[in-house]
């Protein structure tokens, strides 16, 4: 299935990012969460729009509806028909996710979790995401999260690379230091 959520992914990311007709990438993602949030929100719309006994003409009267009263543009309308008559709306939020990274990539951002002992101030914000945006070559869309039990410093995580600066992960390295002696 992989491969399939890719391959949506992928085409939407094409369309949002085409030349001369680009998109707003995050204000077509947040029309792709609204209606993602709806479907979770609603188990008999999910099912009105899953059902292959329900005539795609008539999914799609029931898509317009919705998404005329979300003031959706017609690219996010577009791609949500797609998914709907190609029965992958059960994969929308895999597709979703897919799509976020994708249009990350191609705009040359990345995403960093970053767990901190106590709240920051905004020039160590600032100063914590350019050694990042420095390590990774991309702009840094960065989370921040206060764990107290880190005692001290910080956790990085972009993508599946964690930098653990954080007081307690040096405690750690100590401890297994000392047990290995």
């Amino acid at each position: 299935m992989a491969s399939v959520v890719g391959t949506y992914a992928r085409a939407f990311a094409d369309v949002v990012m085409a030349p001369g007709k680009r998109l707003d990438p995050q204000g077509s993602l947040a029309e792709l969460h609204s209606f993602e949030a709806l479907l979770a929100e609603s188990d008999p719309l999910r099912r009105v729009l899953e059902n292959p006994s329900i005539s795609g003409e008539n999914k799609r009267a029931v898509l317009d509806a919705i998404t005329s009263r979300l003031g959706t543009i017609r690219q996010v309308r577009n791609f949500v028909a797609v998914l709907i008559d190609h029965r992958r709306l059960p994969l929308f939020s895999e597709i979703l996710k897919q799509l976020e990274e994708e249009l990350n990539d191609r705009q040359g951002i990345t995403e960093a979790q970053i767990r901190t002992a106590r709240a920051l101030d905004d020039s160590e914000k600032k100063m914590l995401e350019a050694e990042i945006a420095r390590l990774t070559g991309k702009t840094v869309r960065a989370r921040y999260e206060q764990d107290a039990t880190l005692l001290g410093g910080a956790i990085v995580q972009v993508g599946s690379t964690i930098y653990d600066g954080s007081v307690k992960g040096q405690l750690e390295k100590i401890r297994e230091q000392l047990v290995e002696s």
